[in-house]
């Protein structure tokens, strides 16, 4: 990678993947765009609505880029609403970032994600290669969305490649509308207001990740010999598994006086239920040296101090 434009880039991954991206690459080598301004955000931007392709197609040609990271996308929970829109929106994103980056010979990377399986999917040591039969419209866009990928890869033989992220957590950006989110917006409300009302029931259990792993994951991913990739797309990784009650049990080591109580959002909750309790991420732990250096003990640790230093700066 050396030239590389990224969608969604004010999205939750994507405002900290360009900070990543500009400290490893140069912060002119990487074009941040999205839907709309953030005035915060310095360094190279556009305004893009990916369902554009030609606008698309202009910005990545005038910058000259090699890389295409597409990370625009309605979440989870938020498509289930609007089902119509997430499908023209991930899909016809999708389909005119597939369809740039063949036209211009780029490398391209777009997450899946644990919403690609569904109720049938085995739901412990979920293998790589398995049955796909999502339930939300978020996951079958991602279904299809790794179809398409590996298409274009076979078809045209553009350098596809991706992982499914599990629950991704982070102290940067507030929760966006994922099932997963609650893991983040626990550890925010505990800083700020000592207790947390949970959404998803007790023994629950999801495939989490710390973003620093995360982003350390679409590096080490794009950077890898694909010659060695024998997937390439929607690659499982994980860092670690857990349930509510464990993430608490966690933050009250550190605020004793924590508490936390349960009111279950069914919709969120059947689209848990319907993803595996923890995924199998050897295929890419063999092909390019997958590793997550955060576990829920270390990544409470960080998330507290960084939380309670970020309340600290705002009072």
């Amino acid at each position: 990678m050396k030239k590389i434009i990224v969608t969604g880039a004010l999205g939750q991954i994507g405002s900290e993947l360009i900070v990543k991206l500009r400290d490893m690459y140069g912060e002119e080598n990487v074009l941040s765009t999205d839907i709309r301004k953030d005035t915060s955000v310095c360094g190279p931007f556009e305004i893009l609505d990916v369902t554009d392709g030609k606008r698309m197609f202009e910005l990545a040609k005038q910058f000259e880029a090699d890389t295409m990271i597409h990370m625009a996308a309605l979440l989870s929970a938020t498509a289930e609403k609007n089902p119509l829109f997430a499908w023209n929106l991930n899909m016809g994103g999708l389909m005119n970032a597939l369809e740039v980056s063949r036209e211009l010979n780029l490398q391209f990377f777009t997450p899946s994600s644990i919403g690609a399986f569904g109720p049938s999917t085995p739901k412990d040591n979920t293998p790589q290669d398995t049955l796909q039969r999502p339930t939300t419209m978020y996951g079958v866009n991602k279904v299809a969305g790794e179809l398409l990928c590996d298409y274009y890869f076979n078809r045209f033989g553009v350098d596809t490649r991706g992982v499914r992220f599990p629950g991704l957590i982070s102290y940067v950006t507030p929760p966006g509308g994922g099932t997963t989110d609650y893991a983040v917006d626990i550890y925010y409300k505990a800083v700020e207001q000592g207790r947390y009302t949970s959404y998803i029931a007790e023994g629950t259990y999801m495939d989490m990740m710390y973003m620093p792993d995360a982003l350390q994951a679409i590096v080490n991913l794009m950077e890898a010999d694909g010659e060695k990739l024998k997937h390439r797309n929607a690659f499982n990784i994980s860092a670690m598994s857990f349930e509510p009650s464990q993430i608490a049990a966690e933050i009250k080591k550190h605020i004793p006086s924590f508490k936390m109580d349960y009111d279950v959002d069914p919709v969120r909750q059947k689209i848990a239920d319907s993803w595996p309790n923890a995924i199998d991420s050897s295929a890419a732990v063999e092909e390019w040296g997958f590793k997550a250096d955060y576990d829920l003990a270390k990544m409470t640790i960080d998330m507290l101090d960084k939380l309670q230093r970020k309340n600290k700066m705002i009072s």
